[in-house]
């Protein structure tokens, strides 16, 4: 079979490869000519950097779409004309694995709960968080089971992905520049359980409503009673470990080992983490608050009066709700990137002191000459981060540093 291999970030570069260690011929096409292929060009991938001309589509079979292309891009659309397959790389993934898949998705929280779900497993864990699942591919023994987040730009394209335990965290605005409307990003969501059969497992929240699939139903919910409290703070993180502890006992884990992977897990960077405390002010990430939903959990994590750091660029959602939490919170928002001006609205209509500070350096540095022992900058964005940086990760790192340089 001859691919297309739409994307050559991350998830593309391990689908081409892994393909390509089974002898297929791939061809490689994304629109930035600035990318590191060399390994990719070493394996034998035909790359066409700085183009997405229809004519290499000729003699493809399947095209493999990474998660950042989107099902309008002009590639896609001349696929589906011609009645070539799209598949995201996690379906891709799936087929080539032997491995019995745990998929977690949801709005928020996926990348924690797969990661807790991965200490309560001893089990690799893959898709959204940062290691493409077809990164596991000759790595892993055929029984392991895999634990996978994926995110609705990846569930998008699947056609037999079959996890055969499938959580569903929550459906929150998100996404809604992509997919248009909750009521398609919803759609999304829920194909992780359209081939689940009878002998699979669903997890939900609590009362969420039908969904496809015939996978055995088994609902959580935040106040659950646990066999032990988690160590990650916050209401949200609550319902994340609630969720991971009724996956892991589905999945025949004992109560003991849940107990302890609870107590000892610490979260994920970006995810509410602490990056340095100066002067009795402590200083939190969570760069991949990314949506409204995410920051307002964000700041009900904490007691403590905040200064927050929001913005970057906005999702098409209303800030009102996240601008009303705020108020008693806050001593101050610090407004960066493309947001701002929608974001102050909201804040000034809420009565929220605000400041625009342009940048994630200014904001820093504002809110530490503001802040007083005992209070918290928090980053909680609320937006992507495409205007000032490539992901949210970059953004938390570079938050990080500018903490730390403050402690030194």
């Amino acid at each position: 079979m001859r691919f297309l291999v739409l994307g050559l970030a991350r998830s593309g570069q391990a689908a081409a490869l892994a393909l390509r260690r089974r002898g297929k011929e791939v061809i490689g096409v994304d629109a930035s000519a600035e990318l590191d292929t060399g390994r990719l060009a070493e394996s034998g991938v035909e790359l066409n950097l700085g183009t997405e001309e229809e004519r290499l589509l000729d003699g493809v079979e399947t095209l493999i779409k990474s998660p950042g292309v989107p099902a309008e891009a002009p590639l896609v659309a001349a696929a589906r004309s011609r009645g070539i397959p799209v598949w995201s790389e996690v379906e891709l993934g799936a087929r080539l694995l032997a491995n019995p898949i745990l998929g977690v998705t949801g709005t928020n929280g996926k990348t924690t709960t797969s990661e807790l779900l991965g200490v309560m497993l001893g089990a690799p864990v893959a898709g959204n968080v940062g290691r493409a699942l077809c990164d596991l591919d000759g790595e892993v023994e055929p029984e392991q089971l895999v634990v996978c987040e994926v995110s609705s730009f990846q569930l998008e394209d699947v056609h037999e992905f079959r996890p055969r335990l499938a959580v569903l965290l929550n459906v929150e605005p998100d996404h809604l520049d992509r997919h248009g409307t909750l009521e398609a990003y919803r759609d999304a969501k829920l194909r992780i359980f359209e081939n689940q059969g009878e002998g699979d497992t669903a997890v939900l929240p609590r009362g969420f409503g039908a969904v496809p699939g015939k996978g055995v139903r088994i609902e959580f919910d935040g106040g659950d009673p646990l066999p032990a409290e988690p160590r990650i703070p916050g209401a949200h993180n609550r319902e994340n470990a609630a969720a991971a502890t009724a996956a892991a006992r589905a999945l025949g884990v004992d109560d003991t080992h849940i107990a302890e992977a609870l107590e000892t897990f610490s979260g994920v960077a970006h995810r509410l983490e602490p990056v340095a405390e100066v002067r009795g002010v402590l200083y939190v990430n969570d760069s991949k608050a990314t949506n409204t939903a995410a920051a307002r959990r964000a700041i009900a994590a904490y007691g403590a009066p905040l200064h927050v750091i929001l913005g970057g660029r906005g999702k098409g959602e209303s800030y009102s709700e996240l601008a009303l939490d705020l108020v008693g919170r806050a001593r101050r928002a610090y407004l960066i990137g493309e947001a701002t001006s929608d974001l102050a609205v909201a804040l000034e209509l809420a009565g929220v002191d605000h400041e625009s500070s342009g940048d994630l350096e200014t904001a820093v540095r504002s809110a530490a000459r503001n802040a007083k022992a005992g209070e918290i900058v928090l980053l909680a964005p609320a937006c992507a981060s495409y205007d000032q940086f490539r992901d949210f990760e970059e953004r938390g790192d570079a938050f990080r540093r500018l903490a730390q340089e403050l402690a030194a």
